[in-house]
């Protein structure tokens, strides 16, 4: 039976992880963190002083997810988009949280400083949402709230409700 691929995409604290893992749990997906993936790989190729963090060798990446990808039924949660290909996913979800949300969630997990701003800014100005819309295809691109519990129980419902869909209309 054929299962579709997802993404979920958004800034870093906006409930990617949250969301992917308990969806994996419901619908027996496979779960895909890039960050753990290129962690566990060492897929890096250097590293950025300026925001204290490891740079990801996204060609690396897309080697080592290619095989998992083309069975299907992957969900992936990455902050980024633009180096995926188009044909991977069926479905785009970029998750977005307000500020007020998010700068805490953020400061929690010790972001500071230019760190902490531009992952706010980013937030302010959509970039993720419009880096998605670029990617791919418009009508694939969903935004999604996740500021409370109650929004989390909503997109869970929702993107199950999708995949019940596409499972439907393509097996």
């Amino acid at each position: 039976m054929r299962r579709p691929n997802l993404l979920l995409t958004g800034t870093p604290g906006v409930g990617k992880t949250t969301l992917g893992k308990e969806l994996a749990s419901r619908t027996g997906m496979i779960y895909i963190n890039v960050g753990d993936v290129a962690k566990e790989g060492e897929l890096y190729e250097g590293f950025d002083e300026e925001y204290d963090c490891p740079i990801l060798d996204e060609d690396r990446v897309i080697d080592e997810l290619e095989d998992k990808m083309s069975e299907g039924g992957v969900i992936v949660d990455y902050h980024g988009c633009d180096f995926f290909p188009e044909r991977w996913f069926h479905i785009v979800f970029v998750l977005r949280t307000e500020n007020s949300f998010l700068y805490d969630r953020l400061e929690s997990r010790g972001y500071k400083g230019k760190k902490l701003q531009d992952n706010l800014q980013c937030e302010i100005f959509q970039t993720l949402y419009e880096e998605a819309m670029l990617s791919y295809r418009e009508e694939i691109v969903h935004q999604l709230p996740s500021n409370t519990p109650e929004d989390l129980e909503r997109n869970l419902d929702q993107i199950m409700q999708w995949i019940e869909q596409w499972m439907k209309d393509n097996n």
